[in-house]
């Protein structure tokens, strides 16, 4: 079934938490997946893992928080065509851009040959409530993806 990350970048803990109900639901469906934050690896996670769950808080005015920069930047130098891909994160209505480091993210790995196959979790805040199930049904969603992939 090759191996599953889970990725993010949180400062406040809300993209931790979202990374953690995702990683509950992948479990709920019956796949496990590791879990890292984005400033403590290097791009080298893209190779190693066949399936990417890559999560960022949206920092300012739409901007990749610093947590996630050198990851991002390190982007540029992996082809993900060959890898099953979904996004996540946090972000506050507040401002413009609704969780504008998501979409920076779609966009690079667009450029590199990759493509979501999920439209991308965006989490008001910390996820309570209905955001919450919404977390654990992406989860669960990509665990159903990746394991029907593997059959056919």
């Amino acid at each position: 079934m090759g191996k599953t990350a889970i990725i993010y970048a949180s400062m406040s803990g809300n993209t931790e938490a979202i990374a953690d109900l995702i990683e509950k639901g992948l479990n709920e469906a019956g796949s496990e997946a590791e879990k890292f934050e984005a400033m403590d690896i290097d791009g080298t996670v893209f190779t190693e893992y066949d399936h990417l769950l890559i999560g960022a808080y949206t920092w300012g005015d739409g901007e990749m928080p610093d947590e996630m920069l050198d990851l991002y930047d390190e982007m540029d130098d992996y082809d993900f065509e060959d890898k099953t891909i979904a996004l996540f994160g946090s972000g506050d209505t507040a401002y413009d851009l609704f969780c504008g480091a998501v979409d920076l993210l779609a966009e690079k790995i667009q450029q590199n040959n990759g493509s979501l196959i999920m439209e991308s979790l965006k989490i008001e805040c910390f996820p309570d409530g209905d955001q919450e199930e919404a977390c654990l049904e992406f989860g669960r969603q990509f665990a159903r993806c990746i394991q029907s992939a593997v059959r056919s």
